[in-house]
């Protein structure tokens, strides 16, 4: 398991010989020691553009920061989690282990952007190098000089990114050494170092509970799938029914044998869903949230072999209904819908999936947003989640015609419609084994990076984390 921690984030009234000002007006300059033959040229170049300037001083390093002026709220955030990033790696190129950020003039929430941004940027996987290359940052520690925040506010969005950081690990993890039964191990030993409970399944736990769809994506593996319970259930939980949580968890897609012919490199990240449910419950945990949350993770490769399943097959599913497979690639909603037909069992007061469903999505949104579909229930609070947390989601409807296209000649439906909106289609079938609120989210376009973009590295972004961190905190536990 990847050993990356977060950053540690301390409340202090010391600066020391690293200080990050961070300013919003040119007159703040007057105030910050050290510079005294540089603020005119300093003040110049600050603008509405954002900037971070470096002073070296008599006892260190002075850094001058500031943020972008924007008025649109998902924007205003972002530019100060970019901000944070650019400061981070401002930090790291002077390989300074520990640094103060001192603000006077910054409100709350967009200084605890720019942390956050300087947070999540600071993430590393290095399990698998050697040599200086295995050798982490030196910068790990950040005191806060700032009267806006308090070391409450700090502590929990350390937790957030904690459960940000093991969502990536996860993603970024090896298919040879992350296989269902591994990933069940680490999501209990996560479990247990942040306060959440696992119950895992077996396949012949899950053969008696007839898991047909999870079973037949597994049909071509060598190693047994498995099936997850994660749950947080504190005293104080303020829903009565619980917010259920489900992942996809395939860890390795081949396609099966509709083979993918291309990027199959990137195909350990397909458990990403999976990985943002553990994480989220991760971040719950060690914040404590008053929220009885249950997580379901399906887990199990894609193979072939001779006894995988081909199209034209049907498999009856936990629910009891058949399905006529016409494509072995669209298989994480096979198990999906295992899961989804297992929820019922809680009455929830809701159920969000997430996937890396389709290529559909990813193609509407890239790495810039999230295809949502969704039955009985308001949207309108996950799309506002979706824009503070810059996660966006972007709706589209189920219309009669999208059920239409996964009527099969010889089953109940089939796991594919026809070449236009393979987005919804998935979502359509996705529905056919629900039966309670219900939002479906399709992370197939931001859940891997093929490169960095600010505090989002190559890799596993752990997207869904924060998202769904912020989603039930601000609707269950603020109401």
């Amino acid at each position: 398991m990847n050993t990356t921690s977060p950053i540690t984030l301390q409340k202090t009234d010391k600066i020391g010989p690293v200080a990050v000002y961070l300013i919003t007006e040119k007159s703040e300059l007057d105030a910050i020691a050290g510079i005294d033959g540089l603020k005119d040229k300093i003040a110049e170049r600050v603008g509405d553009d954002e900037l971070v300037f470096t002073v070296p001083t008599a006892n260190g390093l002075t850094i001058v920061a500031k943020a972008k002026t924007e008025k649109e709220t998902s924007y205003r955030f972002q530019s100060a989690r970019a901000l944070g990033a650019k400061i981070r790696r401002v930090i790291n190129a002077e390989k300074a282990e520990a640094a103060t950020l001192v603000s006077t003039s910054v409100d709350k929430e967009d200084l605890l952007a720019i942390l956050e941004g300087v947070v999540l940027s600071s993430y590393q996987f290095l399990t698998y190098k050697t040599g200086d290359g295995a050798k982490p940052s030196k910068f790990g520690s950040l005191g806060v000089k700032a009267d806006a925040v308090s070391q409450a506010e700090l502590d929990e969005l350390t937790g957030v990114a904690t459960g940000t950081f093991a969502a990536r690990d996860f993603v970024n993890e090896p298919p040879v050494t992350l296989t269902a039964t591994e990933w069940s191990k680490r999501m209990a030993a996560l479990g247990k170092a942040t306060g959440f409970s696992v119950t895992t399944f077996d396949k012949k736990k899950i053969e008696e509970l007839k898991m047909g769809g999870l079973l037949g994506v597994n049909k071509g593996s060598v190693e047994p799938p498995t099936f997850n319970i994660l749950e947080w259930k504190p005293a104080s939980a303020k829903n009565s029914k619980p917010i259920v949580l489900v992942g996809k968890g395939v860890v390795y897609d081949t396609g099966g044998y509709n083979i993918k012919t291309v990027q199959m490199a990137q195909m350990k990240s397909d458990m990403g869903g999976g990985a943002a449910v553990c994480g989220a419950l991760a971040a719950i945990a060690a914040n404590k949230l008053p929220v009885h949350v249950i997580g379901l993770i399906p887990a199990t490769d894609n193979r072939i072999d001779g006894k995988a399943i081909v199209a034209d097959d049907v498999l009856t599913m936990m629910s009891g209904s058949t399905v006529e497979v016409l494509n072995t690639d669209a298989e994480g909603r096979l198990i999906l819908a295992d899961a989804l037909h297992y929820a019922k069992q809680y009455d929830p007061e809701l159920v969000i999936d997430l996937a890396t469903l389709t290529g559909a999505a990813a193609r509407i949104t890239d790495y810039h947003g999230i295809s949502m579909c969704a039955d009985k229930t308001d949207t309108t609070a996950i799309k506002e989640s979706g824009e503070r947390v810059y996660e966006r989601v972007i709706e589209f409807p189920m219309w009669k015609e999208f059920h239409d296209a996964i009527k099969s000649d010889i089953a109940d439906i089939k796991n594919i419609g026809g070449a236009a909106g393979g987005n919804i289609t998935s979502a359509t079938f996705l529905h056919h084994f629900t039966d309670y609120p219900w939002i479906h989210l399709d992370i197939a376009g931001p859940s891997f990076m093929t490169k960095d973009v600010d505090y989002r590295l190559k890799g596993g972004t752990g997207v869904g984390v924060r998202l769904l961190y912020d989603f039930i905190k601000r609707t269950v536990v603020n109401g």
